[in-house]
């Protein structure tokens, strides 16, 4: 079959489906903004397509999010009607959705059955809107209408939907049940042979200091640094935990940027601004005692969840993080909020403890509880890897559905389900 796939970073959450259908003898072509010529990977022929205008002046504020997508999508439909025109048809289209790319591609190729990556349908109503008072800015009601706005780019695809693909219940469940029954549940996969427990090993730190699994490690990841996955609630809870443990190390990863909510006040960085807010609170040696890592590549990454004594995983009722599974494939004691995307994570007592999201002293409670518990960190390191290789390991559960999903997807008839 010739296979088309779009997403703007790809390969994005397709790169394990997008090798696995090429080595399977398909024709797998994907359209991106991340490449400038196109090029070759692993098997798959990525084309770039390039944006020709920038965003209106006079857009009101509301709909510059769906401008931006149409943007993307105008120049998209512009690359696939060149590649229609040079003989190449698609027999199926597997998009992400997200920026808007796919948008018009039914228009081109009428006949393509297409799969769309259904990563979250915006809700207006708590706890997918106001959960954290602290940041709601303006006028509730209007935030109401503008987080309902941001659906225009869901509400236009979902009807080109032949079907979705999910990667966890909690996220498939926020779309309307009229779409809903359209979308499986099949995990992005995680490498459970090469995330795994290891007491060898060992992460050099930036001050040339070297941890173990003989150190107290605690560990806190996000991509970025910010509100949406608790760093302010991690910072706020880091006086009293490095009080109550005068010997750990705490290594925490993330970038200076914005990957979901607010962005911080001009010229400002979430990071920095609740390091100031809780630096008076820790004495130098303490401070020194906390290591700021930044993005790390993954091999070193996977090294810090080895290390790990207890890893802290926070989120908004939002998207769950890759990060989260790892840590647990790695063997790590997890404590994490009690939010809805964990409650198909973490069964609390048995392969993690769940707190509530802003209560820091609980959080601090928990830590010190299970560092001091070698037995327990021990049966809820073991419990979680095996949870994950059950549920989520790549090779024999998520990949061998997402290539069944594709020969579902095959098998249907294109546009039946919409217009």
């Amino acid at each position: 079959m010739n296979i088309l796939f779009i997403h703007q970073n790809f390969p994005g959450q397709f790169k394990h489906l997008a090798p696995a259908l090429a080595r399977a003898g398909h024709n797998c072509v994907a359209l991106t903004l991340r490449v400038k010529e196109p090029t070759t990977w692993q098997g798959v022929k990525v084309i770039p397509y390039k944006i020709s205008r920038g965003s209106g002046q006079q857009v009101h504020p509301w709909l510059v999010d769906f401008e931006t997508k149409v943007v993307r999508a105008e120049a998209c439909f512009a690359v696939a009607r060149e590649l229609r025109d040079h003989g190449f048809t698609p027999d199926l289209i597997v998009a992400h959705p997200g920026w808007g790319e796919s948008m018009f591609l039914r228009d081109v190729w009428p006949t393509a059955r297409i799969g769309l990556y259904c990563e979250l349908y915006h809700r207006s109503a708590w706890p997918h809107m106001h959960f954290d008072p602290e940041f709601d800015k303006g006028d509730p009601d209007a935030a109401t209408l503008r987080i309902r706005m941001k659906n225009l780019n869901n509400l236009v695809h979902l009807p080109l939907c032949d079907m979705g693909i999910s990667p966890t219940r909690f996220q498939a469940d926020t779309f309307p049940p009229a779409f809903r029954e359209r979308i499986s549940v099949i995990h992005d996969g995680i490498h459970t042979d090469q995330v795994v427990p290891n007491a060898e090993a060992r992460l050099e730190l930036p001050d040339g200091s070297v941890v173990t699994r003989d150190d107290e490690v605690i560990t806190f990841v996000n991509r970025n640094l910010e509100p949406y996955r608790g760093y302010h609630v991690f910072m706020r809870a880091l006086p009293r935990l490095l009080k109550e443990r005068p010997g750990a190390r705490v290594l925490i990863v993330g970038g200076d940027e914005v990957s979901y909510g607010a962005s911080p006040p001009k010229g400002q960085t979430w990071k920095q601004i609740f390091i100031d807010e809780v630096r008076g609170q820790i004495s130098t040696a303490d401070w020194a005692r906390v290591h700021f890592l930044g993005r790390i590549p993954y091999d070193r990454f996977i090294s810090l969840l080895q290390v790990s004594r207890v890893h802290v995983y926070l989120t908004y009722p939002f998207v769950l993080s890759w990060s989260l599974f790892e840590a647990m494939s790695a063997g790590a004691a997890i404590v994490a909020s009690d939010t809805g995307p964990l409650h198909e994570a973490i069964e609390p007592g048995k392969t993690g403890t769940l707190v509530d999201f802003f209560d820091k002293e609980k959080l601090v409670e928990e830590v010190c509880a299970l560092l001091d518990d070698a037995d327990r960190r021990a049966a809820y390191g073991a419990a979680a890897r095996a949870f994950v290789r059950a549920n989520y390991d790549l090779e024999t559960i998520c990949l061998p559905r997402q290539m069944a999903w594709i020969d579902k997807l095959a098998a249907c008839t294109a546009g039946e389900t919409g217009d």
